[in-house]
């Protein structure tokens, strides 16, 4: 389900912000710690939503670094009103891969802006893959999480997903001209424009479910092999793990 895992971003040149941290893994962990260079040193810990592939080291990594952890809140925060009640009722499985125990230590509104050493990114609150999910745009450039990925679309899983929601942020993408999109999972999109929207020019509808079927459980994605990267970033450490495969990329 992860393709060839969860991407790991580092974003700045010394105060760094690690976005996506990936799943709880020591040896992800020690990659990502190693791939700083002389004076470098984590600033900022960015989760894009609460999946057990993306949030979990978050917590290990600030506890190694100082560094605080931001995010859009909980696993159920920015639920639909809709979501919440079918939620609370019982009449929905889901709860895949949530990462229950997320806190972020900074919780950013949509249109936050966050600034480091040297760069600046503006937090796009976009539900429907999970209700907390948060885009990130730096110069033009998206880091997509989970709702725009580089090898297919996204799975929508009740409550915590919501294809009403999900739909709304792929045609709120479009509004704004993207040089490129970089996902959690998958190549970067270097063609932005051609993706969140379908031929018919509708949004491309995302894996999904009906809320009445029982949970499928998901499978694991391969290990990671290095992927060419846009000019302006350079690839690190990869690192893959027991329970999924990470990846680190580093972009300047």
């Amino acid at each position: 389900m992860t393709f060839r895992g969860t991407n790991t971003y580092l974003l700045g040149t010394r105060g760094i912000a690690v976005i996506d941290p990936g799943p709880d893994s020591p040896g992800h962990l020690e990659a990502i710690l190693a791939a700083l260079g002389p004076g470098q040193h984590v600033s900022h810990i960015v989760v894009t939503h609460a999946h057990l592939d993306h949030s979990p080291l978050a917590g290990p990594l600030a506890q190694r670094t100082g560094a605080p952890v931001l995010g859009f809140g909980r696993h159920d925060a920015g639920r639909s009103a809709m979501m919440q009640r079918l939620a609370v009722e019982g009449l929905v499985g889901g709860g895949e891969g949530v990462d229950a125990g997320f806190a972020p230590d900074i919780a950013l509104a949509d249109g936050a802006l966050i600034a480091g050493d040297g760069w600046q990114m503006r937090a796009l609150h976009t539900p429907g893959h999970m209700a907390n999910h948060l885009c990130f745009d730096w110069q033009g450039r998206l880091f997509s999480g989970d709702l725009v990925m580089g090898w297919a679309t996204s799975l929508v899983s009740p409550p915590d997903g919501d294809l009403t929601a999900f739909m709304a942020s792929l045609r709120r993408l479009g509004t704004e001209r993207w040089h490129s999109l970089y996902p959690g999972h998958g190549a970067p999109v270097t063609s932005p424009a051609a993706r969140p929207r379908g031929p018919a020019g509708t949004p491309r509808r995302p894996r999904g479910r009906d809320p009445q079927r029982p949970a499928r459980r998901s499978r694991h994605g391969r290990r990671p092999r290095r992927t060419d990267l846009p000019r302006g970033s350079a690839p690190a450490t990869a690192c893959g793990t027991n329970a999924t495969s990470s990846r680190i990329s580093l972009i300047w």
